[in-house]
Order: C-alpha cells, then sequence, then structure tokens
C-alpha cells in the first residue's frame, strides 16, 4: 500500500508514531513484516506518510485494541484494501481553543488560512518575517506552527528548524515551490503544497494537535 505523496498532506515518521500511538521503531517493523503500509520516502530515505495510511495504520492499532493480534489486524487492513471497504475512522475531534501562529509573508494568503483556522475554533497570530515569527513563538508558545518556506527571503527551513530545536511544538511547512524533501529533512512533521485547500489545512492540524492531546492524556 505505498503512496507517492503528492498534493496532499505528507507527514513524517515521528509524527505519524504520536498520531498513531505506536513507537516508530514498531511502524519500521509493521512495514518490514507486513508490507501493507509502505511509505514514500524522499532523497535523503525518510518516510513520508500520507493522511491514508496513517488511517490504515489507526486501523491496525485499533484491531490491536480490540484484542487481534498484529499478524490478523494487518490481515484484515488487506481484506479491506482488496475489496474497497472503506476503513473505521477515528471519531469526530474538536479541538480545545489553541493557539496557531502563521509565519506568511503573503497578506492574502495569511487572511485565508486565518480565517478557516479561526473558523475551526482555532486562535490564530499572524507572523509576516523570520525575526516577528521567533520573538513571537518565545511570547505566545504556539500548540502549531505554520511556516512558508519563502518567509523574508527564503528563511523558512532555518525558521523551521529553529522552531524544532526550541519546543516540542508541532510544525507544518507550506510551499507553492517543491521543497517537501527539505521540509521534513529540516525537522517539519507535516508539509502541504500550495494553494492550500482549507480543508486539508485544517485537518492537518487536527491531526498533528490530536497527536499531541493523546499524548498529553497518556502521561498524566
Amino acid at each position: 500500500m505505498a503512496a507517492a505523496p503528492g498534493d496532499r498532506p505528507v507527514y513524517s515518521i515521528s509524527a505519524v508514531a504520536r498520531m498513531v500511538g505506536v513507537p516508530v521503531a514498531t511502524i519500521r517493523t509493521w512495514e518490514d513484516r507486513y508490507g501493507q503500509v509502505v511509505p514514500a520516502r524522499n532523497a535523503s530515505g525518510h518516510r513520508l506518510y500520507s493522511r491514508d495510511q496513517v488511517e490504515q495504520l489507526r486501523f491496525v492499532r485499533a484491531q490491536m485494541g480490540e484484542g487481534a493480534s498484529v499478524a490478523d489486524a494487518h490481515r484484515l487492513l488487506a481484506e479491506r484494501a482488496e475489496t474497497g471497504q472503506r476503513l473505521s475512522l477515528a471519531p469526530p475531534w474538536r479541538a480545545p481553543r489553541l493557539l496557531i501562529q502563521l509565519a506568511e509573508p503573503d497578506v492574502y494568503a495569511a487572511e485565508y488560512q486565518e480565517f478557516f483556522l479561526k473558523t475551526e475554533g482555532f486562535d490564530v497570530e499572524v507572523t509576516m518575517t523570520d525575526d516577528a515569527a521567533r520573538e513571537a513563538f518565545v511570547a505566545a508558545r504556539p500548540a502549531v506552527v505554520v511556516v512558508e518556506v519563502l518567509i523574508s527571503g527564503g528563511a523558512g527551513l532555518e525558521l523551521c528548524r529553529h522552531f524544532r530545536a526550541q519546543a516540542e511544538v508541532a510544525i507544518v511547512v507550506v510551499s507553492a515551490i517543491e521543497a517537501m524533501d527539505a521540509a521534513i529533512d529540516a525537522g517539519a512533521d507535516a508539509f502541504l503544497r500550495k494553494p492550500l485547500d482549507p480543508l486539508q489545512l485544517v485537518s492537518t492540524v487536527r491531526d498533528l494537535l490530536r497527536s499531541s492531546a493523546m499524548l498529553a492524556e497518556r502521561e498524566r
């Protein structure tokens, strides 16, 4: 079930591990042993998962939670793929009111993203330069940062590395140019190609926040 990345969200393996609730090593073992969920890879060899593949791994995890063995869970996944039967998706989830920071130099793109995120109940802070983004990050501690690669003349990838080194925060990199491999290499949890589909942007943010909320719940 390999899937080549296109214009849909692409997730790193560390983000997927949090979203599914299993260790990175386990996901790799499942891939090697069962060959059901095989991600694409970038030039550096990093695994790149589609949202459909995340749902496939969630299905396997859910079957195991109901008592199925790992092998049986993957067998059921294969059967559903062969028959075209839809997987049981995760139940609806509404995020608490959390802050999303946009590091976006295009005022119209920023307004577009801000509108849809606020419509979904998020607080949003827009920063339009590299320096402003760094300052706002320290002051506000957002739950998710959406970084445009071309902010401040192309400082987005370095900004991504900076955020990754500073705190455990979900990072989505967006760009109209081909920058998926570089974004994942820089530490992004997910990459989206512009022009953005607002539903994909919201679903990506929700996916990453759901994983953070589940992790926090387990650590209580």
